[in-house]
């Protein structure tokens, strides 16, 4: 063992999974090239499927309840239904891979990071990338699975003369992926009615991302911003709610790549695809100039999610970035056993 590597142990005391869980070589030598040259790639992958997670929920459930009334399929989905189904995605979404790449899942939240709290711009840009073909890849596979039924739902509403009329629009096949809003509504009302759902889903998020929150421990930030959106969802969609860019963007590309030009959405696609940025920014900035307070002590646990995140930094410097891995130290065996009869 190093120099370096015994100094690190003997500062950390902490178990890392490496510790109580070695892996096979293949991995130990993916793990030392990833963090060294490619782990840029591994964040935007994370962060693409974040999205894809929570795109394919909520996509998968508006194919159903807009097939199903097109069809008359009674019981196939619901507003309900596709508002849970949004939820419980980004509950997966955050679960899944927000430990690799910072649970983004939105260019709103990153360009908040960027601005805010200076995260790099060109990997900003690149999990913006990533997220809205995360989004783009989710819409593809729900039509690709879909597909039987809503060229079905075409054929009905070409027999009833009514295919030109519904199909770009929120009940038609095309609104499945595509963002419509309602013809009738005036702009300045869609406009509102984004901002207004949007900002209110960006204070919550800026809530969960305060180590202040004693109300918002890490555990439950995924259901809490889930059940967020659900809740705009429920009581604001059929007014038009877009509410992230990646899954706007990369659905209305979907819907373009499957319908031609047609399905662009028109002017109201400039609102659903940007309304929601300036909403999270202007969220994020209540949060910061009103809501928080730096002299607030943090929550044990998010103490200690500080801690474990610099543990781990260290660890991947130490470990896997400048040395080869070796046997646990013995700090991490301590802490090993410790864990071990905590668990007992």
């Amino acid at each position: 063992m190093t120099s370096i590597t015994k100094t690190q142990s003997r500062h950390d005391s902490r178990v890392h999974l490496a510790d109580v869980e070695p892996r096979p070589a293949i991995f130990r030598s993916w793990e030392r090239a990833r963090h060294r040259r490619a782990q840029w790639l591994v964040e935007c992958v994370a962060e693409m499927f974040g999205v894809f997670c929570y795109c394919y929920a909520g996509v998968g459930a508006t194919a159903a309840f807009i097939v199903g009334n097109i069809l008359g399929l009674d019981g196939v989905g619901s507003l309900l239904t596709v508002g849970l189904a949004y939820a419980l995605g980004i509950v997966v979404a955050l679960v899944v891979c927000s430990a690799t790449s910072g649970g983004h899942f939105s260019p709103a939240v990153t360009l908040v990071h960027i601005i805010f709290n200076g995260f790099p711009v060109a990997r900003g840009a690149r999990y913006i990338v990533a997220q809205i073909f995360g989004g783009f890849a989710a819409n593809l596979f729900v039509y690709w699975q879909w597909k039987t039924l809503i060229q079905e739902a075409e054929a009905a509403l070409i027999a009833a003369g009514k295919y030109e009329a519904v199909n770009f629009s929120s009940v038609g096949p095309a609104g499945i992926f595509a963002l419509y809003s309602n013809p009738a509504d005036p702009v300045g009302l869609v406009f509102l009615n984004e901002l207004v759902s949007d900002f209110f889903i960006g204070v919550v998020i800026s809530a969960c991302l305060d180590p202040t929150n004693f109300f918002a421990p890490p555990a439950a930030v995924p259901w809490i911003i889930g059940l967020t959106y659900g809740t705009a969802i429920w009581s604001y969609s059929p007014n038009g709610l877009a509410a992230n860019t990646a899954r706007d963007v990369g659905g209305r590309l979907a819907a373009i790549a499957i319908w031609g030009t047609k399905a662009s959405g028109g002017s109201y696609a400039a609102i659903a695809a940007l309304t929601n940025i300036l909403a999270t920014l202007l969220a994020y900035s209540l949060y910061e100039f009103v809501l928080k307070d730096s002299s607030r002590v943090l929550t044990v646990i998010g103490k200690e999610q500080f801690d474990c995140h610099t543990a781990q930094v260290k660890h991947r410097e130490y470990h896997l970035g400048n040395v080869a891995m070796t046997a646990p130290s013995s700090d991490s065996e301590k802490g090993a056993e410790r864990l071990e009869k905590q668990t007992q």
